[in-house]
């Protein structure tokens, strides 16, 4: 019997993982896809369409908060944690805005670059706020990402700042998300809620500037399928994150800044001169170092004995 017993929880805990995977890699290949989304809400500027996401996204989400019943958590945060909620929001309001900017003129490839980075930044600010300290193959992978910025700079003629604000907005985000005591979809509703009052004047003092209505019925559906869109792959990831370990997680989120390359490059026909493959180059050196690293260190960790 006890055999029995182990073999049907290992059966459960492989099928946990299975769904885990599957629903990590349907959450970043959904982000992944933005770039082919963004485009369709045009004529709405960019600003106009942050406006209405932030807006939808908070009606989505508080329906769903509603039917989950899960109220309490905003009762009970602190005056501290909600001054945490207000800084996130306006960090992830900033880096929305920025890829929908990036998308709608043509920059994805420099977005995907930011996501691409996105991690190796996120060391960088646990070494700097969080006093963690880094690996040596981290430290490689940081100066490799820093030469690559360089050859970048060289290559654009200019730094690459969407890059550095999606990476450094997401790395700081990422970084108060720590100190807030709420699930995924309650955090981003009340960083909605935070921002969505000031969002909704914006798209009022619009009036007849204001696309939602004079674009005809396609375009107001599109509009508001924004809260939607944000709000599937954002349970999806909540759903991936609770069934598998963060290592494999941190794997399968490359799979949204490689798709977004892939749009850039051979959807939209963005160009990439040599110099530009020679950065994404060190980029993905860096990845590979990083990714191999944490691989490394987490067998280390499992395999260590227990005192």
């Amino acid at each position: 019997m006890p055999p029995l017993t182990t073999s049907t929880t290992t059966s459960a805990e492989v099928h946990t993982e299975r769904r885990g995977v599957t629903y990590g890699a349907l959450a970043y290949v959904l982000w992944g896809l933005f770039p082919a989304y963004w485009p369709l809400l045009i004529p709405a500027q960019p600003v106009e369409v942050l406006a209405h996401r932030i807006v939808w996204s908070f009606l989505t989400l508080a329906i769903a908060v509603a039917v989950l019943r899960r109220w309490r958590p905003f009762l009970e945060l602190s005056g501290k944690g909600w001054l945490i909620v207000t800084a996130a929001a306006i960090l992830i309001t900033a880096n929305w805005g920025t890829y929908i900017y990036a998308v709608n003129s043509q920059h994805v490839v420099e977005a995907a670059l930011g996501y691409f980075i996105t991690p190796l930044v996120s060391v960088a600010l646990g070494m700097i706020f969080l006093k963690e300290r880094l690996r040596l193959p981290q430290t490689i992978a940081i100066g490799v990402v820093v030469a690559a910025v360089i050859v970048l700079t060289i290559d654009y003629g200019r730094l690459p700042v969407i890059s550095l604000i999606l990476a450094g907005s997401f790395g700081i985000y990422g970084l108060l998300k720590k100190k807030v005591p709420l699930d995924a979809i309650s955090s981003l509703t009340a960083e909605s809620a935070v921002i969505a009052p000031i969002a909704l004047i914006y798209l009022i003092a619009l009036g007849s500037a204001n696309t939602f209505t004079t674009e005809g019925t396609g375009h107001t559906l599109m509009i508001l399928s924004t809260g939607i869109v944000t709000a599937v792959p954002l349970v999806l990831f909540g759903a991936g994150a609770q069934r598998i370990p963060l290592i494999t997680m941190g794997m399968l989120q490359y799979l949204a800044p490689i798709l977004q390359f892939v749009w850039g490059v051979f959807v939209v026909s963005e160009p990439m001169p040599p110099s530009r493959w020679i950065g994404f180059a060190l980029v993905w050196l860096a990845l590979t170092i990083f990714t191999f690293d944490a691989v490394k260190n987490r067998r280390k960790h499992l395999l260590a004995p227990v005192e």
